[in-house]
């Protein structure tokens, strides 16, 4: 118990008298009166050593800290804002964007803090743009098993990978057996210095990608050809003809495709190199495989098709890890990596509103990561 005395004073209004009250005498207009006030204070933190300008505080079990939600609306918000938008999520509950934003900071940090990482035995490596210009986010999936994401960066360099090592144990580094990522060298650097006796797996979706970069720089590069020496525009609107997949194609692009066959143009040859090279993925073995390799190789290198010679030139010096798929033995898939990519792409788009790098990654965690809830009486959503 603390007591402190308080001296107030008090003006009267122009024209109220004060006087004894046993009198009836009123007092002259203005005067000054002045009580000491004796104020009681409770110490509701217990006996403790006063702490020079910090106040006492007790936790309730209902909040944590500063926090003016209270755990279980939180969590509440939480779990909403998986199925909703968080901006549709503070409309509907009557609330503002930044409280959904801290209900999901709040269940994705206990989920991380709650997380097992044990049994990790395949993972992919990838990176998205999130933003215009060049701002990438590199993300890594476990893609056997609990298929989930596991790590967020804001950049794709060395040490925006080597940290998601580092924060797991050598056990679960060692049993680590696959990991799938693109050609990207930063990626390629790290996975073989911090798991070298994984198998990894270039993602086949990444190779295939950069034949059709090459084939639509191709029919660019031939489209100003014709242009300039007065030949009909015969590619005009054949983009998507060349790109897609003979089994994809609605019908007027297959009857425009068979058009474009009948002509001897560079950009038909790229896409024919490019269906060949299709049969690659059918090798039953890894020895059949760097035999065809070796020979659409050097077919392509023969072509008069500069990209195409760059596709062969990065195959080439990555030759070994593309022959991996085979000896993965189709243990895993980069399909997941690229499905993963795209929950990625539509999840910044609910979440629409973020101002900070930070929110990105909540909004991943909380969508992708598979992570762990407490358990509750009762659910409402």
């Amino acid at each position: 118990m603390r007591s402190r005395r308080t001296a107030l004073s008090l003006r009267l209004p122009q024209g109220l008298q004060v006087g004894p009250p046993d009198t009836g005498v009123g007092a002259p207009r203005g005067l000054v009166v002045a009580r000491l006030l004796e104020l009681r204070r409770v110490n509701a933190g217990g006996p403790r050593e006063p702490v020079e300008g910090v106040v006492p505080g007790q936790g309730v079990p209902w909040a944590e800290g500063k926090e003016h939600l209270t755990t279980t609306y939180r969590w509440f918000l939480a779990r909403w804002a998986k199925r909703l938008s968080w901006t549709e999520t503070a409309a509907a509950f009557n609330t503002t964007w930044d409280n959904v934003f801290r209900a999901v900071k709040h269940a994705v940090l206990w989920g991380i803090a709650h997380r097992d990482l044990s049994g990790i035995e395949a993972i992919g490596v990838d990176e998205i743009q999130w933003r215009s210009g060049h701002t990438y986010l590199t993300l890594v999936y476990q893609i056997s098993g609990a298929k989930r994401l596991l790590w967020v960066s804001h950049e794709r360099t060395e040490q925006s990978l080597r940290r998601f090592f580092e924060l797991l144990s050598d056990d679960v580094r060692t049993g680590i057996q696959f990991v799938c990522s693109d050609m990207w060298k930063p990626y390629l650097n790290v996975i073989a210095e911090q798991i070298p006796a994984a198998i990894h797996v270039l993602d086949r979706f990444h190779i295939m990608r950069n034949m059709n970069v090459a084939i639509d720089e191709v029919r660019r590069k031939e489209v100003a050809e014709l242009r300039r020496d007065g030949w009909k525009p015969i590619l005009t609107k054949s983009r998507w003809c060349l790109l897609k997949r003979p089994e994809n194609l609605t019908d007027s692009q297959a009857a425009r495709l068979a058009d474009l066959m009948q002509y001897n143009l560079k950009s038909v040859e790229a896409l024919l190199l490019r269906e060949d090279f299709q049969r690659f993925w059918e090798c039953v073995s890894p020895k059949r495989a760097a035999k065809f390799l070796e020979s659409w190789c050097k077919e392509a290198m023969g072509s008069r098709l500069g990209p195409m010679k760059k596709v062969v030139r990065s195959l080439q010096r990555h030759h070994d890890l593309i022959l991996n798929w085979f000896r993965a033995s189709g243990t895993i898939s980069s399909g997941v990596v690229e499905g993963f990519n795209g929950k990625a792409k539509l999840t910044t788009r609910k979440a629409y509103g973020f101002r900070t790098a930070q929110g990105i990654e909540f909004a991943l965690f909380h969508t992708m990561g598979r992570l762990p809830e407490p358990e509750v009486t009762h659910r409402f959503c």
